[in-house]
């Protein structure tokens, strides 16, 4: 496409003859005169048949191969390289990068290929709410000030609370639960994690963890089982991961002014409402978020001895 306009402009803006113009560039005459007369800027050039010097005898017994190996169990099936070395084994004097390359083509034309496949979480009213923190910048007192930003989210109404704080200490931990709580009037069956150091002491394999005791009384006091993610897992908190960079560009921006913790709290609980009140729900758009969440409540788990007062709304 360079080479193109150059030519282009060569001739039809400086004047310059084919001859001079095939001289300056390094080009033939006939590819100079293509471009001038065709008037096209670009040139498709589509080879009718890619020549396999290597492979192109082995081809068919390497589609055998393959095709052998797509009707194995996944357990036992044969990497690439380990079918580069039985056509070795066969007399094959190609390299691998060959084999490779027409093996993912051939995986391609058959849809074998191993892709990525994610199945979408579904939770009934109260089982599951997700937890997390971010960190904001927002102006307090006319200063900037990088804050903590609690995020809670009801997995089935997509109802979320926000809360921001000086720090992540666990005691912040606790309050954020006790107000979100209190705000949603009400506890799930279980509250989905990361491996937060306030939360989680040793991460064991598969799902098990020690806990820290304080936090699992919080737990306890509320009825609400803790489940932490696979490590690297963010999908498994999905729903609360995307609410972090929602509230990044609907609540933290333009840049928040407040005069303190207080003031800047209380607005963040009217934008949750807000937003809960104009938005459809993405799995049931004829309703908002507020609707599922008004509905949802019935299901919340509410723990003996605790004082939940009605939020706003």
């Amino acid at each position: 496409m360079e080479t193109i306009g150059k030519i282009r402009r060569a001739h039809f803006v400086e004047g310059k003859a084919i001859k001079a113009i095939c001289r300056d560039l390094g080009i033939s005459r006939q590819t100079v005169r293509k471009v001038i007369r065709s008037g096209q800027t670009s040139f498709d050039y589509h080879r009718e048949r890619q020549p396999l010097p290597r492979i192109g005898p082995w081809e068919g017994r390497l589609c055998a191969l393959l095709e052998e190996n797509v009707a194995r169990p996944a357990r036992e099936r044969l990497s690439l390289i380990r079918l580069f070395e039985l056509l070795r084994e066969e007399g094959y004097e190609g390299s691998y990068d060959a084999v490779r390359r027409y093996g993912r083509r051939w995986e391609d034309r058959h849809e074998t290929g191993r892709r990525a496949a994610y199945v979408p979480l579904s939770f009934a009213p109260g089982e599951a709410y997700q937890f997390d923190w971010s960190h904001e910048v927002v102006v307090l007192g006319g200063v900037a000030v990088k804050v903590k930003v609690a995020h809670m989210r009801l997995c089935h109404s997509r109802m979320m609370f926000i809360r921001a704080y000086p720090r992540e200490a666990q005691e912040m931990v606790f309050d954020a639960h006790d107000r979100g709580f209190a705000f949603f009037r009400g506890a799930c069956q279980r509250g989905i994690y990361d491996n937060m150091k306030t939360a989680v002491e040793t991460v064991f394999v598969g799902r098990a963890r020690d806990y820290n005791r304080r936090f699992l009384q919080m737990c306890a006091h509320y009825l609400a089982e803790p489940q932490a993610c696979t490590p690297a897992a963010g999908w498994e908190k999905g729903q609360v991961e995307s609410q972090v960079k929602y509230a990044r560009g609907r609540v933290f921006s333009p840049r928040l002014k407040f005069r303190d913790y207080e003031e800047l709290n209380g607005w963040l609980v009217d934008r949750c409402i807000q937003l809960a009140r104009t938005h459809a729900h993405p799995d049931v758009p004829e309703k908002t978020v507020w609707e599922m969440f008004l509905a949802e409540r019935a299901a919340l788990v509410v723990s003996a001895g605790c004082n939940l007062p009605k939020c706003a709304g």
